[in-house]
């Protein structure tokens, strides 16, 4: 790979445009395969249907996935409401309806305002966080009992982008570990209803924008004429 792109003392830290239907580590997988470099890493998971930013890491630069991984992160997602699913977004079951009431922007604004800060949020049972050395949404796929974990997370912003009869738009900054997905169901909830998230997307991470993220293709392309120095 040519000098400007990758430094095998240095490594690199690369924003990929993660694209629907892909695990975090589908992706490492890829770029691993496209470069020929050994020692890849991400710096956050994002959930399978999520789409956006992800930081990849190469070679040396793996060692700042820890330090990477604590930057402020922007998301934009859409809210379905009226339903609540197993895994709180679209790929999940409905376990529960409920009547979606007349909602005006001054009642969203200040329900979704009142997320702001440090909040205590439930973490998904379908979720790779771990219990007693298990995973989560291993427990759940199987049809075991999910015990009810919870985690301090920080939300910096919250804004209403836009407002229909059963679907909420938001984007959103917040901090490390954040789940959009509880975050959506506990706002559904505060407006007297339930939800899930049918899209989401990460905008950013840290200073690495989703419109400088490079995609899967344009990595592959990239790789064509250049050779990879481990």
């Amino acid at each position: 790979m040519r000098s400007s792109f990758y430094s095998p003392t240095e490594g690199k830290i690369l924003a990929v445009h993660k694209p629907a239907d892909w695990t975090s580590f589908d992706v490492v997988n890829k770029i691993r395969r496209l470069t020929g470099i050994k020692k890849v890493g991400h710096a956050g998971t994002l959930d399978p249907f999520a789409t956006g930013v992800l930081l990849i890491c190469l070679g040396p630069a793996t060692k700042k996935s820890a330090s990477l991984m604590n930057l402020d992160k922007e998301y934009r997602a859409e809210i379905v409401l009226g339903q609540e699913r197993d895994t709180m977004d679209v790929t999940g079951k409905v376990i529960a309806e409920a009547a979606v009431p007349e909602l005006d922007v001054a009642g969203v604004d200040a329900a979704l305002q009142s997320f702001v800060g440090r909040i205590e949020q439930e973490i998904p049972a379908y979720s790779a966080a771990k219990h007693q050395g298990k995973r989560l949404y291993k427990l759940a796929r199987a049809g075991k009992e999910v015990p009810r974990l919870y985690k301090q997370v920080e939300i910096d912003e919250i804004e209403r982008l836009s407002l229909e009869k059963d679907r909420l738009s938001i984007r959103v900054v917040c901090g490390k570990g954040t789940y959009i997905r509880t975050l959506a169901r506990d706002i559904a909830r505060k407006l007297g209803t339930a939800g899930y998230v049918n899209t989401l997307v990460r905008t950013r991470v840290g200073d690495y924008h989703l419109a400088d993220a490079m995609t899967i293709e344009a990595v592959q392309a990239a790789m064509k004429s250049t050779e990879v120095s481990q």
